[in-house]
Protein backbone atom coordinates (compact mmCIF):
# COMPACT_ATOMS: atom_id res chain seq x y z
CA UNK A 1 0.00 0.00 0.00
CA UNK A 2 2.96 2.13 0.94
CA UNK A 3 4.02 1.31 -2.56
CA UNK A 4 1.19 2.27 -4.42
CA UNK A 5 0.23 5.58 -2.31
CA UNK A 6 3.87 6.75 -2.91
CA UNK A 7 3.38 5.82 -6.66
CA UNK A 8 -0.08 7.69 -7.03
CA UNK A 9 1.25 10.78 -5.27
CA UNK A 10 4.47 11.05 -7.78
CA UNK A 11 1.79 10.26 -10.71
CA UNK A 12 -0.42 13.47 -9.04
CA UNK A 13 2.43 15.64 -8.75
CA UNK A 14 3.86 15.09 -12.78
CA UNK A 15 0.31 15.34 -13.68
CA UNK A 16 -0.40 18.76 -12.05
CA UNK A 17 3.34 20.35 -13.31
CA UNK A 18 2.79 19.32 -16.77
CA UNK A 19 -0.99 20.64 -16.87
CA UNK A 20 -0.20 23.96 -14.68
CA UNK A 21 2.68 24.51 -17.15
CA UNK A 22 1.15 24.13 -20.33
CA UNK A 23 -1.81 26.38 -18.80
CA UNK A 24 0.61 28.92 -18.35
CA UNK A 25 2.31 28.73 -21.30
CA UNK A 26 -0.80 29.18 -23.58
CA UNK A 27 -2.83 31.62 -20.90
CA UNK A 28 -0.25 33.77 -18.89
CA UNK A 29 -0.89 37.54 -19.62
CA UNK A 30 1.83 38.59 -21.14
CA UNK A 31 4.63 37.90 -23.90
CA UNK A 32 5.65 34.98 -25.26
CA UNK A 33 8.91 35.70 -23.57
CA UNK A 34 7.26 35.79 -20.21
CA UNK A 35 4.76 32.94 -20.21
CA UNK A 36 7.95 30.84 -20.84
CA UNK A 37 9.07 31.79 -17.88
CA UNK A 38 6.02 31.70 -15.78
CA UNK A 39 5.95 27.83 -17.44
CA UNK A 40 8.97 26.93 -16.94
CA UNK A 41 9.53 28.14 -13.17
CA UNK A 42 6.11 26.05 -12.57
CA UNK A 43 7.93 22.80 -14.06
CA UNK A 44 10.69 23.85 -12.13
CA UNK A 45 8.73 23.76 -8.63
CA UNK A 46 6.95 20.73 -9.80
CA UNK A 47 10.27 18.65 -10.24
CA UNK A 48 11.62 20.44 -6.59
CA UNK A 49 8.11 18.73 -5.61
CA UNK A 50 8.80 15.13 -7.36
CA UNK A 51 12.47 15.45 -5.68
CA UNK A 52 11.40 16.32 -2.35
CA UNK A 53 8.87 12.68 -2.71
CA UNK A 54 11.46 10.75 -3.84
CA UNK A 55 13.76 11.49 -0.80
CA UNK A 56 10.91 10.34 1.43
CA UNK A 57 8.73 13.53 2.13
CA UNK A 58 4.99 13.54 1.27
CA UNK A 59 3.37 15.69 3.53
CA UNK A 60 5.87 18.76 2.54
CA UNK A 61 5.89 18.11 -1.13
CA UNK A 62 1.97 17.45 -1.56
CA UNK A 63 1.10 20.85 0.37
CA UNK A 64 2.99 22.91 -1.37
CA UNK A 65 1.72 21.33 -5.37
CA UNK A 66 -1.72 21.41 -3.51
CA UNK A 67 -1.59 25.18 -2.28
CA UNK A 68 0.57 26.51 -5.30
CA UNK A 69 -2.67 24.82 -7.79
CA UNK A 70 -5.16 26.07 -5.78
CA UNK A 71 -3.59 29.85 -6.38
CA UNK A 72 -3.36 28.58 -10.18
CA UNK A 73 -6.99 26.74 -10.69
CA UNK A 74 -8.28 30.27 -8.77
CA UNK A 75 -6.72 32.56 -11.78
CA UNK A 76 -7.80 29.50 -13.84
CA UNK A 77 -11.45 29.80 -13.34
CA UNK A 78 -11.11 33.56 -13.66
CA UNK A 79 -10.19 33.81 -17.12
CA UNK A 80 -13.65 34.78 -19.61
CA UNK A 81 -13.77 34.76 -22.99
CA UNK A 82 -13.75 37.74 -25.16
CA UNK A 83 -16.36 38.85 -27.63
CA UNK A 84 -14.50 41.80 -28.91
CA UNK A 85 -10.80 41.08 -29.78
CA UNK A 86 -8.83 41.87 -33.29
CA UNK A 87 -10.29 38.69 -34.64
CA UNK A 88 -8.79 36.84 -37.87
CA UNK A 89 -10.45 38.05 -41.25
CA UNK A 90 -12.28 35.20 -41.58
CA UNK A 91 -13.56 34.51 -38.44
CA UNK A 92 -14.65 38.35 -37.57
CA UNK A 93 -18.69 37.55 -37.70
CA UNK A 94 -20.69 34.57 -36.74
CA UNK A 95 -23.39 33.13 -38.30
CA UNK A 96 -25.39 35.12 -36.33
CA UNK A 97 -29.78 35.64 -37.80
CA UNK A 98 -33.54 36.00 -37.20
CA UNK A 99 -36.61 34.80 -38.44
CA UNK A 100 -39.07 37.06 -40.54
CA UNK A 101 -42.30 34.73 -40.59
CA UNK A 102 -40.96 32.10 -43.37
CA UNK A 103 -37.14 34.19 -43.83
CA UNK A 104 -34.53 33.64 -42.64
CA UNK A 105 -32.03 36.22 -42.42
CA UNK A 106 -28.12 35.43 -41.78
CA UNK A 107 -26.06 38.75 -41.27
CA UNK A 108 -22.93 37.22 -42.66
CA UNK A 109 -22.23 35.07 -44.60
CA UNK A 110 -18.91 34.56 -45.67
CA UNK A 111 -18.16 34.94 -49.73
CA UNK A 112 -14.09 34.75 -49.64
CA UNK A 113 -12.17 34.21 -52.32
CA UNK A 114 -9.25 32.35 -51.60
CA UNK A 115 -6.03 33.30 -53.31
CA UNK A 116 -3.87 31.34 -50.60
CA UNK A 117 -4.04 29.74 -47.23
CA UNK A 118 -3.49 32.60 -45.67
CA UNK A 119 -4.86 35.45 -48.07
CA UNK A 120 -8.39 36.12 -49.06
CA UNK A 121 -10.66 38.69 -50.93
CA UNK A 122 -12.51 39.64 -48.27
CA UNK A 123 -16.39 39.10 -48.76
CA UNK A 124 -19.20 39.18 -46.10
CA UNK A 125 -23.06 39.40 -47.15
CA UNK A 126 -26.34 39.29 -45.70
CA UNK A 127 -28.58 37.05 -47.51
CA UNK A 128 -31.72 35.59 -46.93
CA UNK A 129 -33.19 32.39 -46.79
CA UNK A 130 -36.99 30.58 -47.74
CA UNK A 131 -37.09 28.06 -44.94
CA UNK A 132 -40.02 25.81 -46.83
CA UNK A 133 -37.87 25.76 -49.55
CA UNK A 134 -35.24 24.01 -47.28
CA UNK A 135 -34.82 20.90 -49.03
CA UNK A 136 -31.28 18.99 -48.10
CA UNK A 137 -28.38 18.79 -46.13
CA UNK A 138 -25.02 17.66 -46.46
CA UNK A 139 -22.08 16.42 -44.35
CA UNK A 140 -18.47 17.82 -45.78
CA UNK A 141 -15.50 15.86 -44.18
CA UNK A 142 -12.33 17.55 -44.69
CA UNK A 143 -9.40 15.47 -43.29
CA UNK A 144 -5.29 16.56 -43.99
CA UNK A 145 -3.77 12.75 -43.41
CA UNK A 146 -4.03 12.44 -39.71
CA UNK A 147 -6.29 9.49 -38.98
CA UNK A 148 -9.47 9.63 -37.20
CA UNK A 149 -8.56 13.32 -37.58
CA UNK A 150 -10.93 15.60 -39.68
CA UNK A 151 -12.70 18.85 -39.48
CA UNK A 152 -16.89 18.73 -40.82
CA UNK A 153 -18.95 21.17 -42.05
CA UNK A 154 -22.82 20.59 -42.73
CA UNK A 155 -24.43 22.16 -45.36
CA UNK A 156 -28.07 23.45 -46.35
CA UNK A 157 -29.48 23.47 -49.63
CA UNK A 158 -32.29 25.61 -50.92
CA UNK A 159 -34.47 24.48 -53.51
CA UNK A 160 -35.67 27.79 -56.15
CA UNK A 161 -39.22 27.84 -57.75
CA UNK A 162 -39.01 24.65 -60.00
CA UNK A 163 -37.67 22.38 -57.13
CA UNK A 164 -33.86 22.62 -58.44
CA UNK A 165 -31.88 22.70 -55.72
CA UNK A 166 -29.30 24.86 -56.27
CA UNK A 167 -28.38 27.62 -53.15
CA UNK A 168 -26.23 26.43 -50.15
CA UNK A 169 -25.07 27.43 -47.19
CA UNK A 170 -22.51 25.72 -45.37
CA UNK A 171 -22.03 25.87 -41.45
CA UNK A 172 -18.68 25.69 -39.55
CA UNK A 173 -17.89 25.18 -35.95
CA UNK A 174 -14.78 26.88 -35.30
CA UNK A 175 -11.88 28.48 -33.58
CA UNK A 176 -12.02 31.91 -33.52
CA UNK A 177 -8.59 33.31 -33.63
CA UNK A 178 -6.92 36.69 -33.59
CA UNK A 179 -5.51 38.16 -36.17
CA UNK A 180 -1.96 36.34 -36.85
CA UNK A 181 -3.12 34.01 -34.40
CA UNK A 182 -1.79 30.57 -35.37
CA UNK A 183 -3.68 27.50 -34.34
CA UNK A 184 -2.74 24.90 -31.46
CA UNK A 185 -4.42 21.89 -31.38
CA UNK A 186 -3.02 21.91 -27.56
CA UNK A 187 -3.68 25.28 -26.75
CA UNK A 188 -7.04 24.15 -27.74
CA UNK A 189 -7.40 22.47 -24.37
CA UNK A 190 -6.04 25.72 -22.39
CA UNK A 191 -9.08 28.34 -23.17
CA UNK A 192 -6.44 29.97 -25.87
CA UNK A 193 -9.34 30.41 -28.36
CA UNK A 194 -12.85 31.54 -28.48
CA UNK A 195 -15.24 29.42 -30.29
CA UNK A 196 -17.27 30.16 -33.08
CA UNK A 197 -19.52 29.09 -35.94
CA UNK A 198 -19.28 30.61 -39.41
CA UNK A 199 -21.85 30.65 -42.25
CA UNK A 200 -20.38 30.46 -45.16
CA UNK A 201 -20.96 30.02 -49.33
CA UNK A 202 -19.73 26.99 -50.74
CA UNK A 203 -17.66 28.38 -53.11
CA UNK A 204 -15.62 29.86 -49.87
CA UNK A 205 -15.84 26.98 -47.44
CA UNK A 206 -15.61 24.00 -49.58
CA UNK A 207 -12.98 25.22 -51.90
CA UNK A 208 -10.91 26.20 -49.65
CA UNK A 209 -10.14 22.72 -48.09
CA UNK A 210 -10.44 20.83 -51.06
CA UNK A 211 -8.75 23.33 -53.46
CA UNK A 212 -6.24 25.51 -51.50
CA UNK A 213 -5.67 23.44 -48.34
CA UNK A 214 -5.05 20.29 -50.53
CA UNK A 215 -7.63 18.34 -48.14
CA UNK A 216 -9.13 15.19 -49.17
CA UNK A 217 -12.90 16.20 -49.04
CA UNK A 218 -15.70 13.99 -48.72
CA UNK A 219 -19.42 14.43 -49.07
CA UNK A 220 -22.13 12.47 -47.58
CA UNK A 221 -26.14 12.93 -47.78
CA UNK A 222 -27.92 12.70 -44.30
CA UNK A 223 -31.56 11.95 -44.61
CA UNK A 224 -32.71 13.87 -41.31
CA UNK A 225 -36.78 14.88 -41.77
CA UNK A 226 -38.10 17.97 -42.87
CA UNK A 227 -38.71 19.44 -39.41
CA UNK A 228 -35.68 17.72 -37.99
CA UNK A 229 -33.41 19.84 -40.66
CA UNK A 230 -35.03 22.76 -40.36
CA UNK A 231 -34.66 22.51 -36.50
CA UNK A 232 -31.10 22.02 -36.86
CA UNK A 233 -30.34 25.16 -38.99
CA UNK A 234 -32.20 28.00 -36.55
CA UNK A 235 -30.55 25.67 -33.94
CA UNK A 236 -27.56 26.44 -35.46
CA UNK A 237 -28.30 30.26 -35.66
CA UNK A 238 -29.88 30.55 -32.23
CA UNK A 239 -26.41 29.15 -30.82
CA UNK A 240 -24.35 32.07 -33.09
CA UNK A 241 -26.72 34.39 -31.80
CA UNK A 242 -25.78 33.69 -27.94
CA UNK A 243 -22.22 33.12 -29.10
CA UNK A 244 -22.28 36.76 -29.65
CA UNK A 245 -23.86 37.58 -26.45
CA UNK A 246 -21.86 35.28 -24.54
CA UNK A 247 -18.78 34.17 -26.08
CA UNK A 248 -17.19 30.52 -24.37
CA UNK A 249 -13.75 29.14 -25.41
CA UNK A 250 -13.13 26.50 -28.00
CA UNK A 251 -12.33 22.98 -26.74
CA UNK A 252 -10.58 20.47 -28.29
CA UNK A 253 -12.57 17.58 -27.18
CA UNK A 254 -15.58 18.87 -25.46
CA UNK A 255 -16.88 22.04 -27.87
CA UNK A 256 -15.92 21.43 -30.90
CA UNK A 257 -16.89 21.32 -35.01
CA UNK A 258 -18.57 17.51 -33.88
CA UNK A 259 -19.48 17.54 -29.87
CA UNK A 260 -21.49 21.21 -30.48
CA UNK A 261 -23.16 19.43 -33.33
CA UNK A 262 -23.92 16.43 -31.70
CA UNK A 263 -25.33 18.64 -28.50
CA UNK A 264 -27.91 20.27 -30.79
CA UNK A 265 -28.71 17.21 -32.48
CA UNK A 266 -29.73 15.84 -29.25
CA UNK A 267 -32.51 18.59 -28.60
CA UNK A 268 -34.09 17.72 -31.64
CA UNK A 269 -33.62 14.05 -31.81
CA UNK A 270 -33.77 12.06 -28.41
CA UNK A 271 -32.13 9.14 -27.69
CA UNK A 272 -28.52 9.76 -29.34
CA UNK A 273 -25.91 7.74 -27.84
CA UNK A 274 -22.55 8.94 -26.84
CA UNK A 275 -19.86 7.44 -28.96
CA UNK A 276 -15.99 7.65 -29.26
CA UNK A 277 -16.64 8.30 -33.09
CA UNK A 278 -18.38 12.19 -31.53
CA UNK A 279 -14.61 13.08 -29.96
CA UNK A 280 -12.57 11.47 -33.58
CA UNK A 281 -14.40 13.64 -36.27
CA UNK A 282 -12.53 11.71 -38.78
CA UNK A 283 -15.08 8.79 -37.74
CA UNK A 284 -18.47 10.99 -37.36
CA UNK A 285 -19.73 9.07 -41.18
CA UNK A 286 -19.53 5.61 -39.37
CA UNK A 287 -21.64 7.32 -36.37
CA UNK A 288 -24.09 8.88 -38.56
CA UNK A 289 -24.18 5.53 -40.93
CA UNK A 290 -24.79 3.01 -38.11
CA UNK A 291 -27.53 5.50 -37.08
CA UNK A 292 -29.87 5.48 -39.92
CA UNK A 293 -28.52 9.10 -40.73
CA UNK A 294 -26.66 7.84 -44.21
CA UNK A 295 -28.21 6.65 -48.04
CA UNK A 296 -29.63 2.83 -46.77
CA UNK A 297 -28.33 0.20 -48.76
CA UNK A 298 -25.07 1.58 -49.41
CA UNK A 299 -22.02 0.92 -47.61
CA UNK A 300 -19.96 3.23 -45.59
CA UNK A 301 -16.92 2.47 -47.81
CA UNK A 302 -18.96 3.17 -51.55
CA UNK A 303 -20.28 6.06 -49.71
CA UNK A 304 -16.99 7.52 -48.75
CA UNK A 305 -15.58 6.36 -52.35
CA UNK A 306 -18.54 8.20 -54.51
CA UNK A 307 -18.78 10.94 -51.71
CA UNK A 308 -15.40 11.78 -52.47
CA UNK A 309 -15.47 15.21 -54.14
CA UNK A 310 -11.67 16.30 -54.46
CA UNK A 311 -11.00 15.66 -57.70
CA UNK A 312 -14.55 17.57 -58.81
CA UNK A 313 -14.15 20.26 -56.54
CA UNK A 314 -10.59 21.09 -58.14
CA UNK A 315 -12.06 20.89 -61.70
CA UNK A 316 -15.08 23.14 -60.90
CA UNK A 317 -12.97 25.60 -59.62
CA UNK A 318 -14.39 28.76 -61.35
CA UNK A 319 -17.73 27.23 -62.40
CA UNK A 320 -20.75 29.13 -60.93
CA UNK A 321 -22.44 25.94 -60.68
CA UNK A 322 -19.28 24.49 -58.28
CA UNK A 323 -21.76 22.93 -56.07
CA UNK A 324 -24.05 21.21 -58.31
CA UNK A 325 -20.47 19.90 -60.30
CA UNK A 326 -19.43 18.58 -56.77
CA UNK A 327 -22.10 16.68 -56.30
CA UNK A 328 -22.44 14.24 -59.39
CA UNK A 329 -22.57 10.45 -58.34
CA UNK A 330 -22.81 11.34 -54.62
CA UNK A 331 -25.22 8.39 -53.31
CA UNK A 332 -28.73 10.00 -52.43
CA UNK A 333 -28.36 13.09 -54.53
CA UNK A 334 -31.35 14.18 -56.70
CA UNK A 335 -31.25 16.97 -58.98
CA UNK A 336 -34.70 18.30 -57.63
CA UNK A 337 -37.06 17.86 -54.73
CA UNK A 338 -35.76 15.76 -52.00
CA UNK A 339 -37.63 12.18 -52.12
CA UNK A 340 -35.52 10.71 -49.09
CA UNK A 341 -36.88 13.67 -46.57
Amino acid sequence: MSLLLDLALRLLLLACSLWGGLALLHRFPAGISLRRLSALAWLLLGGLCLAWHWQGARLGPTLVMAVSMALLLGWWRRLAPASDLAWADDVAYLATGHRQGERLVLDHVRCFDWLSRDEAKVAWERREYDLRRLASLDLFVSGWGRPGIAHVLLSFGFADEQGRIDDFVAFSVEVRRERDEPFSEIGGFFKRFELAIIAADERDAVRLRSNVRGEAVTLYRVLLGQHERRELLLALVEQANRLEREPRFYHTITANCTTLVYALMRRIIEGLPLDHRLLLSGLLPGYVHDHGGLVPGVSLGELKRCGDITRRAVAAHDDPGFSRRIREGVPGWFDGSDPLA
